[in-house]
């Protein structure tokens, strides 16, 4: 990094303006490039309060690590891209490593984990006018459905606003769905065929078009389901990585849903910049030799 922790916070405080600046003069490309593929890594968990890696519970939420984690990753070859909030993408537009990436804004940060509103996935995050003010390229929204909360009928809605609001600018917007409900207390996601199938047919009918919606899926418990849950929409699909325990039992599921027709690439985070062994290139490289 060219810059250190000190030198960033000293640009915030005394020239606050250098950020739009550095979005305005930041070289853009389109989001698709030649390989047809995407690999997008993600640093978005912090501002939901998601910050432990394994048993270190705080791991995310030292800055300087993180970003050099994140420019490393940036920095290896076929790797596209970074979504994240807006504290950590100013971060690295401040540091120029945004230069013809994918920047993807994520929207809606308010279901923070382990609180009692979890659910309450509000648009705390970027809205749709502030990824265009700021040149980004596309952006990201959750959408957790818990049959049993009807908090979950205000999220579908603002969700749904939230993908007309982007198709507005013409800008894609990736959904990330899932069924949930919560136990012991706990929120947790249905990665069953059937949860991700019905998942899938919600979140595309979500707003007045789908034409800029890319919808963000896990790869069920059973990766060979997959073929069937994905035959569910039409629209381009992204693998996340989410939480992972084995990451040579990650690779090769991931290899097997990235066969597939409709799945353009991946968009992954902790796993890789993170990685339970090696090193975050290692771990970076390998993920995008699966494309």
């Amino acid at each position: 990094m060219n810059l250190s922790i000190p030198d960033l916070t000293a640009v915030r405080a005394r020239n606050p303006e250098a950020v739009a600046e550095a979005a305005a003069r930041r070289a853009r490309r389109p989001l698709i490039g030649d390989s047809g593929r995407l690999m997008i890594v993600a640093a978005d968990h912090p501002a939901r309060g998601a910050l432990g890696i394994g048993d270190r519970r705080l791991a995310m939420a030292h800055r300087a690590d993180l970003l050099e984690r994140l420019c490393i990753a940036l920095s290896r070859p076929g790797v596209d891209g970074v979504l994240a909030t807006a504290d950590i993408l100013e971060d690295l537009l401040l540091l120029g490593v945004l230069e013809n990436k994918v920047v993807m804004g994520s929207m809606n940060r308010g279901g923070l984990a382990g609180a009692s509103f979890e659910m309450d996935d509000r648009f705390t995050g970027h809205r749709a006018e502030d990824i265009a003010r700021m040149g980004f390229d596309a952006g990201k929204l959750l959408a957790r459905i818990d049959y049993d909360d009807p908090g979950s009928l205000a999220t579908l809605e603002s969700a749904a606003r939230a993908v007309d609001a982007m198709a507005e600018r013409r800008l894609p917007v990736f959904v990330e769905p899932f069924i949930s409900r919560r136990v012991d207390g706990r929120v947790r996601n249905d990665l069953s065929a059937e949860a991700v199938t019905r998942s899938i047919a919600i979140a595309s009918g979500l707003g007045g078009t789908s034409a800029y919606t890319w919808l963000k899926l896990p790869v069920t418990d059973d990766v060979d389901a997959m073929p069937e849950v994905l035959g569910a929409s039409t629209l381009p699909v992204v693998l996340l990585g989410g939480e992972v325990g084995d990451q040579e039992a990650a690779y090769e599921r991931w290899g097997k849903a990235l066969r597939l027709p409709t799945v353009m690439g991946m968009v992954v985070g902790r796993s890789l910049l993170y990685p339970a062994e090696g090193s975050v290139e290692t771990a970076v490289d390998t993920a995008v030799g699966l494309l």
